[in-house]
């Protein structure tokens, strides 16, 4: 007896649409990431993936400033911003303009990877929060004391900072440099007295001295009586 003719039937498996495959890859991509990352050396000039509450973030670290232990200066920055233009082109809209941060190492997953994409709040089509954790890394004010034959030996007699307003600081440092100028080498015997303006050394945070809690001029008399006692 023959048995009877059966023809298997069904449906083989649709290929993946391209739009499909592409969220696919970035699930992996993210995966991945998470379980393999990179390991990011202070100095090392690299942006990196930091935690900003449940989400992960790219940030561009600030040259000089990136050293810390415990604390350095990022900027954050849209995942999407090329590498080399970061620091330049890296506002872009959802992203408000912060300039430098302080940002905890502890927070830093390591060097950032284009998987984390998924799980920044642009992927989410979501706003930077008000409130990321991080305080600004603005600018300050050195009052240095340098020795006056042309070596680079000295110290530092007063940190000012940080300031929130960039014109704050030009303020104050124009009314310090007026106020040395003629007196620069009168000051500390053997050193010349100067004021200089850059960025706030965040790992050195717990140095400086508010200039809005006190007048820089008096802040600097005092750190001259200091030297002269």
């Amino acid at each position: 007896m023959k048995r009877p003719f059966f023809r298997r039937c069904g449906h083989a498996p649709s290929a993946l649409s391209l739009e499909d495959k592409a969220i696919v890859d970035q699930f992996r991509a993210m995966l991945t990431a998470l379980r393999n990352p990179e390991l990011w050396t202070p100095g090392s000039a690299l942006d990196i993936a930091v935690r900003v509450g449940p989400f992960i973030e790219r940030a561009h670290t600030r040259p000089g400033d990136d050293h810390g232990p415990d604390m350095i200066a990022v900027a954050l920055v849209h995942p999407d911003t090329p590498h080399a233009a970061a620091h330049r082109h890296g506002r872009q809209p959802g992203y408000t303009e912060r300039g430098w941060l302080r940002c905890q190492t502890n927070a830093i997953l390591g060097v950032w990877q284009p998987g984390y994409t998924m799980l920044t709040h642009a992927a989410a089509g979501l706003p930077l929060p008000d409130n990321i954790g991080m305080e600004p890394a603005h600018y300050a004010l050195y009052i240095e004391a340098r020795r006056r034959d042309d070596s680079l030996d000295g110290y530092t007699l007063l940190r000012l900072g940080p300031y929130t307003q960039t014109r704050h600081a030009q303020q104050d440092y124009d009314r310090l440099t007026t106020a040395l100028d003629g007196r620069e080498t009168t000051l500390v015997p053997g050193h010349r007295v100067s004021t200089r303006y850059a960025p706030l050394d965040v790992s050195d945070h717990h140095l400086f001295t508010d200039p809005y809690e006190a007048d820089a001029m008096a802040l600097l008399d005092a750190a001259i009586a200091g030297v002269n006692v």
